[in-house]
């Protein structure tokens, strides 16, 4: 199935889906792969925004903008989420969580790619409109729909069939 379809119905039934990836099996290079989408796509949705400061604060150039954000979102964040989704299984083992490791990183990866079509809204939001409260609202709407689709797919990725 196509990702792009497999977005919107992460938005539609995120237990169905993370459900669906979980039972193809332990597969790092799919989950990587995810990641990497997911980090990519945050990159490009910084575009408009960096384009705007550049304009604004010709100090600072856009290729020095551009090569700070690359290595940001496409070499350092994706150890970050690695991380975070260590310590995510950490907490649901806590509360009682019997999934596995992969699970719960499977869990964060998807969730991430499943909101990265609000992300790069808010980076249109961010260069085209600039600070405000539209960019603030779109922003916690980006937060909102993130945290709810990474719980519900963590609690299903945390059950005891994993």
């Amino acid at each position: 199935m196509a990702v792009t379809l497999d977005i919107v119905r992460g938005w539609r039934r995120p237990r169905a889906l993370i459900r669906e990836k979980l039972g193809q099996g332990v597969r790092e290079d799919r989950a990587l792969a995810v990641l990497m989408g997911a980090c990519l796509l945050f990159f490009v949705a910084q575009w408009p925004r960096l384009s705007r400061e550049a304009f604004l604060h010709p100090e600072v150039p856009l290729d020095a903008r551009m090569g700070g954000a690359l290595l940001g979102w496409v070499f350092i964040a994706p150890l970050f989420f690695y991380l975070l989704g260590a310590a995510s299984h950490l907490v649901a083992r806590a509360f009682g969580g019997r999934g596995t490791w992969f699970g719960a990183r499977l869990a964060l990866f998807w969730a991430l790619l499943v909101v990265s079509p609000v992300v790069l809204l808010n980076g249109l939001v961010a260069g085209f409109i600039g600070d405000g409260p539209a960019a603030t609202l779109v922003g916690l709407l980006v937060l909102a729909g993130f945290l709810y689709l990474w719980v519900t797919m963590l609690i299903e990725a945390e059950r005891e069939w994993t």
